[in-house]
């Protein structure tokens, strides 16, 4: 075992035995029980906040989420803090040290080369320029507010008072929690928009593809988005070429609206790896769904609207839901606002307040490039002069271990991110450009421009979205809202429904669309200004009477101006969420609540609908003891619905797997391969002898996948249904071939070419064999839940140490329904395996025309403490698509109280 890990491990095992002798764990004296529940907050009586100008009173429900009740904005936030602290501040300890690159000093050496990675990139840096050059001196008043919360909370808690996590650290490093800083809220933007970054990963797979494939294959695998299949967001509207400004088509448009209003690189995943599954995987399953319908199409006669964004799953969720309510409301105390927030964020991120509702999903617009840098010891090329780095020195604090000091290189692209990682600078050995690196190494250096490295007013964006009354104020708020880059549904009281495309979007010059690194030498390839927000996309009452957004296109691209991005979603998702909506309000239907939360709960399987046809044409009546003719049953009838215990889904899923593998995984560079997956293929660029034969005598190596399964490829996105879906139709396809060394060209024997209906044959071969491994020999006992479970893992102590303490952090596994691309997204990667890697962190649906009859879920529970009741109580629900009654007014909260606290000055 190397010495870094080794260390790692030894002191992972000392935080066990400490949280084993905490936990009262095969001694259970009253003490270590006790010790255990000095972290549960208090949420009856009466505490005493400092700083505050009058009582607030904190209601919480049956399931621990609270409102809170004040007479300022700044004690509301003051307030927010405190709970939010008393609840979750593990968590949030946690998230400001990832966000500042600073997990050594809370978990030691085996964290460095992550705090590296983060460093490079700066985060906690940009939102301290933020904090002190972009934001209004409102919103800083919050921040502030926020933070003498939380820090009134930690000047009374500690050690295991805070969470019992907290016990271990204290033991084996003498850790102790420094004060919360109104940076540390700011910063937690930036995780965020590094995992809704756009397009970055695919901007590397397909600069590591150019290893294996030519370019003509690389695009097959790109496919174009299905305009004519698939409706993007908005219909086609234009740009006033003498204003710049967007003109939806089919919307009456708000009246008075202001017209001033103006990719993870192949292993980066060994970083990543490392970082705590809040940042989660980054295949095309990220996303979220939303859609609003317009009241003249509800059986409420005012809007509906839905959200469930599409994150990595984690104990506690990284939502927290909470009420925000200004006693009166005023001017001077606009706030009444519910729903999710983040733990270490004033605010509310999605939700209502009293006049309208949004929801967000990921746009996906391309906001990074990469940028392939000719350089030396301290200079880089740039329009034929060489220039200095910008340097910087970043000291890593490590917990029982000495400081590691790295340099940080600058350029006017950005931060040299090949500096962190070898697989990186792998990248640029292998860039698909002509001409020549030079420099001191044999590839170029790579730089990451990326908008969330420049400040912007994010954090504005969150207390305006809180307080907008109308469209006009929504769309104001969504002006500020830069990075991640997101789709913002809106819906309000007065019956009128919205969508408005925001974020920071750079214009690229001809001959940079985002798909491949550029040259970083050559100013042409330079970004320019950012896609004015006049410009940018939005709807308003279109005359559907509904809109959809689950990161399918904004826009045909065709009729729009600006580039948005070339890597879309694919739109499964959402066609079938505008299908299923349709289909409701013909002639004259309209849709329920119930049925707005049935949608959420779809499962289809859309690339089973066009696959199974073909399975089932495929003759295996010959196969020996029927073994695969029986699973070819199952198909036979199936309704393509992944239900949890559902036989067919499981083996449709496992062929699907078996398919993709064949067809596509094993032709792929080791880069983008799972971890562990060794083939014989030939040689890269081989030009002398190998000593390795296949058998047959051809050249052959060995080469093991290097990918993390959750991020390896093929992932079986709806990327990949398109790309079945173009070869389908011809069964002698060259990706039909199973033979690598046939389809790379260095296999002369056609008998090694295998057509489309031998692979699937063979698919379904390996499928039955894997499934009877996995699940018995009896088809009658199979499930797809058995296959596709959910786990989920306390944060860092969790993932990465022995297994007691995940035993005792940890929870599940859960068997559950839905799968890739379905509404119902319980995502997983195909290369990888069947466990569940991103899901439906939440679901909410909003009811316009009686605020308590809206409803919400969370993945997990408001509390972050391991033994508490609220820790994981709302799974079993979540996992069942059941929702929980959202109430708003103050009445309703009153009655629904279960544990009522003041605060008081």
């Amino acid at each position: 075992m190397p010495a870094r890990k080794k260390s790692r491990r030894v002191r992972l095992i000392v935080i066990a035995i400490v949280l084993l002798l905490v936990a009262g764990i095969g001694y259970g004296s009253y003490w270590s029980v006790s010790t255990v529940r000095a972290s549960f907050p208090q949420t009856t009586g009466s505490l005493k906040l400092a700083g505050l100008s009058a009582p607030v009173d904190v209601k919480r429900d049956a399931y621990g989420i609270p409102q809170i009740y004040a007479d300022t904005p700044q004690d509301l936030f003051r307030a927010q803090g405190y709970v939010q602290a008393q609840d979750r501040f593990y968590e949030m300890d946690v998230r400001r040290h990832l966000t500042s690159g600073r997990l050594s000093e809370m978990f030691g050496k085996g964290q460095v080369e992550t705090d590296a990675f983060l460093r490079t990139l700066n985060w906690h840096g940009i939102a301290q320029e933020e904090y002190d050059h972009k934001l209004d001196a409102s919103t800083k008043q919050y921040l502030q507010a926020y933070s003498d919360g939380v820090n009134a909370y930690l000047s009374d808690h500690s050690g295991a008072g805070l969470s019992v996590e907290y016990a271990a650290l204290k033991f084996s490093n003498n850790y102790k929690p420094e004060a919360w800083t109104p940076v540390d809220s700011v910063a937690w933007l930036k995780a965020m928009a590094w995992d809704l970054r756009g397009n970055m990963q695919d901007e590397i797979d397909r600069a590591l593809m150019t290893s294996r494939l030519s370019q003509a294959q690389v695009k097959e695998l790109y496919p174009a988005y299905p305009y004519d299949r698939n409706q993007p967001i908005v219909d086609a509207g234009s740009v006033d070429a003498i204003t710049g400004e967007y003109k939806p088509a089919g919307s009456s448009g708000p009246q008075g609206l202001s017209n001033t209003v103006d990719s993870q690189l192949a292993g980066i995943s060994q970083i990543i790896d490392q970082m705590p599954a809040m940042l989660g995987p980054s295949g095309s399953g990220i996303g979220s769904n939303s859609w609003v319908v317009s009241g003249a199409y509800t059986t409420t006669g005012k809007p509906l609207l839905a959200n469930d964004p599409h994150l990595a799953p984690q104990l506690p969720s990284l939502w927290y839901q909470m009420g925000l309510h200004c006693r009166t409301v005023s001017d001077a105390c606009p706030y009444d606002v519910a729903g999710y927030t983040f733990s270490g964020l004033p605010g509310v991120v999605i939700g209502h307040n009293q006049d309208i509702a949004w929801g967000l999903t990921n746009l996906g617009a391309d906001v990074t490039d990469l940028y392939l840098e000719k350089v030396t010891a301290t200079t880089y090329l740039r329009d034929g002069k060489q220039k200095p780095f910008t340097t910087r020195k970043e000291v890593i604090k490590v917990a029982g271990g000495k400081d590691r000091v790295i340099t940080v290189r600058g350029t006017n692209n950005g931060p040299l991110i090949s500096d962190r990682s070898d697989e990186i600078r792998e990248v640029g050995q292998i860039a698909p450009v002509t001409d020549p690196p030079g420099g001191v190494n044999s590839g170029y250096g790579v730089a990451l421009k990326w908008t969330a490295l420049s400040p912007s007013k994010t954090m504005d964006a969150v207390f305006e979205l809180d307080r907008a009354t109308d469209f006009d104020k929504f769309r104001a708020a969504a002006a500020d809202f830069a990075v991640p880059s997101q789709n913002l549904i809106y819906a309000d009281t007065k019956n009128h429904i919205g969508y408005q495309a925001p974020g920071q979007v750079p214009i690229r010059p001809a001959g940079n669309d985002g798909t491949y690194p550029v040259p970083g030498w050559d100013s042409h390839y330079d970004w320019g200004k950012y896609i004015p927000f006049r410009s940018m996309p939005y709807e308003y009452d279109p005359k559907r009477g509904y809109i959809v957004t689950a990161n399918q296109a904004v826009i045909d691209q065709s009729k729009y101006p600006f580039l948005l991005t070339q890597d879309w979603g694919y739109g499964t998702r959402s066609q079938r969420i505008n299908d299923l909506i349709a289909s409701k309000i013909k002639d004259g239907g309209k849709v329920s609540m119930d049925d707005m939360q049935s949608m959420q709960g779809d499962d289809s399987s859309e690339i089973a609908k066009l696959l199974v046809p073909y399975l089932l044409k495929v003759d295996i009546s010959n196969d020996k003891n029927s073994y695969v003719r029986d699973a070819q049953k199952l198909l036979e009838g199936w309704d393509y619905n992944q239900d949890a215990d559902s036989a067919p889904a499981a083996y449709f899923n496992a062929v699907w797997r078996n398919v993709l593998k064949l067809a596509f995984g094993n032709k792929l560079p080791k880069e983008l391969r799972p971890e562990g997956q060794c083939l014989r293929v030939p040689p890269v660029g081989q030009t002398g002898p190998v000593d390795n034969l296949d058998g047959k005598g051809v050249v052959t190596v060995q080469e093991c996948g290097e990918r993390d399964p959750a991020e390896a490829q093929p992932d079986g996105g709806d990327r990949w249904f398109e790309v079945m879906r173009n070869i389908l139709p011809d069964p002698t396809n060259a990706w039909w071939t199973m033979s690598t060394t046939a389809f790379f060209g260095t296999d002369t024997n056609k008998a090694h070419h295998s057509d489309r209906d031998q692979l699937l044959e063979q698919a379904m071969k390996d499928a039955r064999y894997e499934l009877t491994a996995n699940l018995g020999k009896d088809i009658n006992t199979w499930s797809w839940g058995r296959l596709h479970k959910l786990d989920l893992k306390n944060q860092t102590l969790g993932t990465d140490g022995p297994g007691v303490i995940k035993w005792m952090l940890n929870r599940g596994p859960w068997q559950l329904s839905g799968g890739e691309a379905a509404v119902d997204a319980t995502g997983w990667n195909a290369a990888g395996g069947y466990d569940v890697v991103w899901v439906p962190s939440m679901r909410m649906i909003v009811n316009l025309q009686d605020f308590d009859k809206s409803r919400w879920i969370n993945l997990t529970g408001a509390s972050g403490h391991a033994y508490n009741a609220h820790y994981t109580d709302q799974t079993d629900k979540w996992a069942n698509n059941e929702l929980l009654p959202w109430y708003f007014s103050d009445d309703q909260v009153d009655g629904a109280a279960k544990a009522k606290m003041a605060l008081t000055p």
